[in-house]
């Protein structure tokens, strides 16, 4: 008879292939999408990270250089609260909120070399008369209690600012070029306020800033 035998039928059922089911077949391009997906956007997850950390440190550098600056200490006019070699954090902020303050440590361009930076201490302010006697300091007639001068000058003059004006001066009063050489300093000169010293480490710490009223100023 022309019948397959059982061996044959075996033979052949061992041979036929698993067909996947459509639902298999869909579930399993689904899972492939799904990853593919997924490497593609951890991708652009990943360089947008880059991105994102590349324009934050461009926007923390601006500001951080609009609103301080560095300054090294060059000489020893500012002797002895500042010392030749030392760095300075200066505050570019200060003076936008509240104007300068008599007794400042500041850093401004000296009148006709804008590209210089000075650093001296505000003595007199808008408006003031200022006077020199033999190295005494006079504001508006009452003398100053320069309590932190070691080495006080000996040379005179008198000085009328304007409103836009002030008057500075060196701590080492025998070795500093400052108003009483130059004469006043223009408001839109000033740079900043001194504010952190962060150079050499035992200099560590924050600017020292006097604050101190003339005497008819303390009764009010």
């Amino acid at each position: 008879m022309g019948g397959k035998s059982l061996t044959e039928v075996q033979s052949e059922e061992v041979s036929i292939e698993t067909i996947p089911s459509p639902d298999a077949v869909d579930r399993r391009t689904g899972d492939e999408e799904r990853v593919s997906l997924a490497d593609t956007f951890g991708e652009r997850s990943f360089f947008r990270e880059i991105v994102e950390t590349i324009l934050l440190t461009v926007i923390i550098f601006l500001t951080l250089n609009a609103t301080t600056g560095r300054f090294q200490v060059r000489g020893s006019s500012m002797e002895p609260t500042l010392h030749d070699g030392q760095y300075l954090i200066i505050s570019k902020v200060t003076y936008w909120i509240s104007p300068p303050k008599r007794g400042d440590v500041i850093v401004f361009h000296p009148p006709g070399s804008l590209k210089d930076d000075y650093i001296k201490r505000i003595i007199g302010l808008p408006g003031e008369l200022i006077e020199i006697r033999n190295g005494a300091l006079f504001v508006e007639g009452a003398q100053l209690d320069e309590f932190y001068i070691t080495n006080p000058g000996f040379y005179s003059g008198t000085w009328q600012l304007e409103e836009d004006e002030y008057f500075v001066l060196g701590d080492n009063r025998r070795n500093s070029s400052d108003s009483h050489n130059w004469g006043t300093l223009p408001q839109d000169n000033i740079v900043g306020k001194a504010w952190l010293s962060y150079w050499p480490p035992d200099e560590w710490g924050l600017v020292t800033h006097y604050s101190f009223s003339l005497p008819e100023d303390q009764g009010d």
